[in-house]
């Protein structure tokens, strides 16, 4: 599998991993432990769950899909042409990936690069 950093549609380009959403909820939940532990243990419980998903997922734009990997093994395949919309939400500080298919609706919190997620996307699934 070749990867490429380069923004053009040919390629396959792989998103670099994003940390910042796991680490701001693991930092936030410790003062949060002292005023309400349950709450705070879950917040780190959940940022730990992303920071292990930034880790060990890779996003792969290829020519005509969007490919989900865990490690070498390929777990979701999402073709451009059944795309209908796709959004980032808040753009200053991106959190939140959504878009749409002919079927099912996704929602993803952003952890990979968000400049690239954007360009990748502007580039493979125009908005109409």
């Amino acid at each position: 599998m070749t990867t490429s950093t380069s923004n053009s549609a040919s390629t396959i380009v792989e998103l670099k991993p994003s940390y910042n959403i796991p680490l701001v909820l693991v930092i936030a939940a410790i003062p949060m432990m002292l005023v309400q532990p349950w709450v705070g243990s879950l917040m780190t419980l959940f940022g730990l769950f992303l920071m292990f998903q930034a880790v060990t997922l890779r996003l792969l734009f290829t020519p005509t899909d969007l490919d989900i990997y865990r490690g070498e093994k390929l777990i979701r395949r999402f073709p451009y042409r059944e795309w209908q919309n796709w959004r980032i939400f808040w753009n200053r500080v991106p959190i939140l990936f959504y878009f749409k298919e002919i079927k099912s609706i996704h929602f993803l919190p952003i952890l990979f690069d968000p400049n690239t997620l954007k360009t990748c996307l502007e580039e493979r699934c125009p908005r109409i």
